[in-house]
Order: structure tokens, then sequence, then C-alpha cells
């Protein structure tokens, strides 16, 4: 009898939950009647279907973490005609959310709405494009990350194997039918029988100053497009660099003598990730940054003879915290206001320091110094799709040129100093000026004193293609 008792009580008591949840709903909808006459139709429509959506969305997110929740399908779902019953929109939801109604293609039907915005095909475009290209959605991302490869420093010869024919750097070593002529070359200035005449048919002349201790290049070798690329460029997967662009009789035949006096500004350094460090910087040693060497570069070239602006500012860091994602933005703003105000500017110079392996020390002998090795950087405004509409670049082809012309000088009386040339995809502010150079001197793992004697053969061989040589 008492376990009957229970169950009648059970019974009861659901009923009287199951009574008032209609009486509940009886009542809502009375009201919502009475609202409804006083209200906008259309608003209670679709401030439903808002509720529902984001109710539905929400749980099917608690129940389906790992499913995508597709808003634009949301959304047309409840934009649907006013046919449609709330239950009936609530099930196209529930069904149009489900992994195998999305991914088994059902219920997809063609409708053609005729030709489409081209602003939004390019919309669709540009995101397709950064998700196989995500890297091109930061400013950054000069740093080459070297590994350990044969461009990134010092060719270490075996005790068997003879070291390249005129000393040139592993970057810029020549096939051996070409090593005859480089070596020729070297010989005549080990008997200091100098000349400043040069061969119209070679890409450097010795000096009284500089003998050629390295290779020299004939024009023949570098009208060659793949000998070009093989010993004189790294290029990145977010670009490319064609026959149509990589012409080297056109880079050498400009002429970047500086055209006015010195009397004005003509050379501006500056640099974009002024917090880059070295590897011995610290309480003891805090000026070992690439602002340190800007300051010893900006010294060298003034003792030279020219007019030079260093500009100092901080464009990596935004309310304390280092960020250079927007660097290059930030940089184009305060590099522009000190053109702006120094018209006569000529020469620009964004000096870094590059980011590799930490593993790797790149360290090479320059004028019987340790030196960093340094490596110019061209950004070509294009992808591998084409240029980039956004990043124009009047000077691309100038900027081309200005940093081979000083990796041949490089090469010939500096050797081991550079690395291969590194291109990639994007503009880096080399816009401003013909003559603009990103320069990247050395990298984490090298010391301030390996970066600074970077800066006494760098001087030299800018001074050399500033002055036409």
């Amino acid at each position: 009898m008492r376990r009957r008792n229970k169950e009648i009580n059970w019974y009861i008591r659901k009923m009287m939950i199951i009574v008032s949840l209609v009486l509940a709903v009886l009542f809502s909808i009375k009201e919502v009647s009475e609202v409804r006459k006083k209200a906008d139709p259309h608003k209670v429509e679709s401030w439903a279907k808002e509720g529902a959506g984001f109710g539905v969305s929400y749980i099917w997110r608690l129940q389906y973490p790992a499913a995508t929740w597709d808003e634009s399908d949301q959304s047309s779902i409840l934009s649907g005609t006013h046919e449609k019953s709330m239950v009936n929109v609530l099930c196209d939801i529930l069904f149009s959310q489900s992994p195998l109604y999305r991914y088994g293609g059902s219920g997809k039907t063609e409708t053609n709405h005729g030709e489409a915005d081209p602003a939004y095909e390019g919309y669709l475009e540009s995101g397709r494009f950064y998700e196989e290209h995500s890297f091109l959605l930061y400013d950054g991302g000069e740093e080459s990350g070297e590994d350990g490869s044969i461009n990134a420093g010092t060719h270490k010869a075996q005790p068997s194997e003879q070291p390249p024919a005129g000393g040139e750097t592993t970057a810029n070593q020549v096939p051996e039918q070409n090593q005859a002529a480089e070596t020729e070359v070297a010989k005549v200035d080990k008997v200091n029988t100098l000349t400043t005449d040069k061969d119209p048919a070679m890409t450097c002349a010795s000096s009284t100053i500089w003998p050629i201790a390295g290779a020299v290049y004939r024009k023949e070798q570098l009208a060659d497009y793949d000998f070009l690329i093989q010993h004189f460029y790294s290029i990145h997967t977010s670009t490319t660099a064609g026959r149509d662009l990589m012409k080297a009789d056109e880079f050498l035949s400009k002429d970047f003598t500086l055209e006015g006096g010195n009397d004005k500004p003509q050379i501006l350094i500056y640099h974009t990730h002024s917090q880059e460090e070295f590897a011995d910087h610290g309480p003891k040693n805090p000026n070992a940054t690439v602002v340190g060497i800007g300051n010893y570069l900006t010294e060298l070239l003034t003792k030279k003879g020219y007019n030079v602006i260093h500009d100092t500012s901080v464009y990596d860091l935004q309310n304390g915290k280092l960020d250079r994602n927007k660097a290059y933005t930030y940089a184009l703003d305060g590099i522009t206001e000190i053109l702006q105000k120094n018209p006569s500017i000529e020469v620009i110079l964004d000096v870094h320091r590059d980011g590799v392996n930490e593993n790797l020390h790149m360290v090479n002998q320059v004028n019987g110094k340790p030196t960093a090795p340094i490596m110019f950087f061209n950004g070509v405004s294009q992808t591998p799709k084409g240029p980039i509409e956004y990043l124009p670049n009047p000077y691309r082809t100038q900027n081309l040129a200005f940093s081979l012309q000083m990796q041949l000088d490089a090469a010939a009386y500096f050797p081991n100093l550079t690395r291969k040339i590194y291109i990639k995809g994007l503009r880096y502010n080399q816009h401003l000026r013909a003559r603009s150079a990103l320069i990247e001197v050395g990298a984490q793992t090298n010391t301030y004193q390996e970066a600074l004697n970077a800066m006494e053969p760098l001087s030299e061989i800018l001074d050399m293609v500033l002055q036409g040589n």
C-alpha cells in the first residue's frame, strides 16, 4: 500500500508541474498578445528570431565545441520569409549547423543573384590569400630565421679543402671557369700595380685606398639571370623575382652619386625595430643595440663629409610593450615627417639586426677583425600572384640596384662581409627614396663589438656607391 501511495504522489507532482507549465505558457501567450497589439509585430518577430538564434547557437557550441558555428548561415536562415513559423526556423538552424548536413552538402541550392559585387569578391579573395600567406598580415617579418644554411655565415673549409678563389664568401662563390679572371685581378693588386681605371666589362676597379681583395664579376656573368640569382640572392616564398625584374645590366647602369652638397642633410639613418639587441646587451652594456651601431655609422659617415641625421625614435614600443606588428606603419609616419622638414635627404638607411637560430653564430674576419656579416634586404611589393596594389613602390628597381652595387663592392673590397641579398614580398618603407636600404647587421647571437666592426667597411662601400665609383 505504501509503495502504491508513493507512485500516486509521484504522478500527482508530475501532473502539477505540467499543468503549471501549461498555465505559464497560456498566460505568456495572453501577455504577448496584449503587447503585440501595442507593439510593431515586425520588431517582435525580429527580437524573437535574434533571441532564438543566440540561444540555439549557445547551446550548440556547448554541445559541439569542435564544430564551427556558421554565423552567415544563421543570419540567412533567420532572415527567411515570414511564412515560416518559429518552429520551422529553429529546425532550419539546427539542421543547417549539423556536421553531416553541412559537410555532406545537403540542402545546398544554386541561386543566381546576378553579378557579384567586385569589392566583395575582392574581399573574399584577399581572405583566402591571407589564409595561405598569414605572415603577410604583419608589417614585420624581415628577419631571415636562418638555421645554419650555407647562406648564413662563414663557410667552414675542411683541412683538405682549398679556400675559394680570391677569398670571396660562400654566398658569392663563382664556378671554376670564372675564377681565373677574378684571381688575375687579385694578383695585380698584390704587386701594388694599382689603377683607378675601370674595365667597362668588370663591375669594380682598384683604388689607391682599398685594393681588390675578393671577387670581381664580369658584367656578362651578371647578365645571366640564373647566375645572378644563385650567387647573390635568397628569395623568400612570400614573393618572386623574375627575369623581368632582376636585370643586372639595368641595376649596374644606375648612378647613385649624390646630387646636392653637404650643407643640408643628405642621409637619414633610423631603426624600425630600435629594441633589437645583441648578445652581450645588459646593464653593463646598455648600448649594445641597433641604435648603438647606428650612432657609430653616423659618426663614420660624418667624418667622410656627409650630413647625416640619426633618428633614434622608438617605433616598436607601444604603451611600454614591444609591438612590432605595426612598427613599419609608425616608422613611416616618423620618417615622412623628417623628410618633409629635410627634403634634401637622398639616402635612407633602416638599420636592423637579423634573427636566426640560437645555435648559429655568424662571424667572419674582415680587415683582421671578427665581424658580424651584413645582409642587404629588399622588399619588392609583390607576391607569387602579382603586385601588392596597396603597397606601390616607384623606386623598386633603384632600391634593388642600390643594394646590388653595394653587394658587389663588398665582394671585391671586403670579402666575407656580406650574406646574400634577402628578398621578401612587402615594401618595408623603401618607397620614399631611390637610395633606400634595409640593412641587417649580424644577429641576436653576435656581440656588440662584432656588429660595430661591420660599420667601418659598411661606411666604405656606402661611400663608394654614393661617390659613383
